[in-house]
């Protein structure tokens, strides 16, 4: 996948998943306009971001949220994981395409084990056409029992599991997991990961951008969604804007017979039609 303009079919969303690393590059610069040009430069539809700072002192007390999305011309939801004060840092969704916010969450940690940075998740309902695109971005522990724990809340009735999170369904950001680890199989056990599909020559690492050995910022997507395109972005200005790549998918969301949600059925999520 190159980082030029293209003809986009109404059907199909180019999504983005993002660590921009509070827009600290490597060479120790913040620049949220950086990472607006290495965004800008893949022209994707929706992006989801981690990692943003909101009127932080170290980052200039800028709105990185604020400041990209302008940028962009693309309209923003953020949640602040983390509040010190007046100073915010977390996660956004921007779109291209009609959005509207439908839930924001913190995520469970480990009490008994301090200095962990607090962790959430947003979700967007994005209009593709005639379709309602349910988005939900996550960014998840450094710890892996902190991790299954994020994950059992993200599959469970106030997320995946929600009457109104339908086919069809994003789930993206920067998980900490490794396709071995048991997060990414218990998601992927219901959920397809658009670098393992048949039109992607290789799956590559997202992280550490300079040398990407580990391949821990993912898309997952439901069964109805059809994954044209998936690759990471390894621009030279990519590699220097943060200590993530970006990861991007070309997506077809067809028209579903009828809207259906993800529901829990003997152990795995399944889409049924109601009648």
């Amino acid at each position: 996948m190159t980082s030029v303009a293209r003809e986009q079919p109404r059907d199909t969303v180019r999504i983005m998943t993002y660590n921009v690393h509070g827009c600290r590059g490597l060479d120790r610069r913040w620049s949220p306009e950086r990472i607006a040009e290495v965004i800008a430069a893949c022209h994707p539809d929706i992006v989801a971001l981690q990692e943003l700072d909101v009127g932080r002192k170290r980052s200039g007390g800028v709105d990185q949220a604020e400041m990209i999305a302008r940028t962009l011309g693309m309209d923003v939801h953020f949640f602040p994981a983390l509040r010190v004060m007046e100073e915010l840092y977390g996660d956004a969704i921007l779109s291209q395409l009609p959005a509207r916010l439908v839930k924001t969450g913190a995520l469970p940690g480990l009490r008994r084990v301090p200095g962990l940075e607090p962790r959430g998740a947003l979700w967007s309902s994005i209009r593709i056409g005639e379709v309602d695109l349910q988005v939900i971005n996550t960014h998840l522990g450094i710890l892996r029992r902190e991790r299954v724990k994020q994950i059992d809340a993200l599959l469970g009735r106030e997320w995946l599991g929600h009457r109104d999170c339908r086919d069809p369904v994003v789930f993206i950001g920067d998980f900490n997991a490794v396709p071995q680890s048991r997060v990414y199989r218990r998601l992927t056990a219901q959920l397809a990961d658009v670098q393992r599909a048949p039109c992607v020559a290789r799956a590559r690492a997202t992280y550490p951008s300079r040398f990407p050995s580990l391949r821990i910022d993912h898309v997952f997507v439901s069964r109805s969604i059809e994954i044209v395109a998936a690759a990471t972005i390894r621009t030279p200005l990519a590699r220097l804007a943060s200590d993530h790549l970006p990861l991007v998918a070309d997506l077809r969301i067809a028209r579903p017979r009828r809207k259906s949600p993800l529901i829990r059925k003997s152990g795995r999520w399944t889409n049924r039609e109601r009648g």
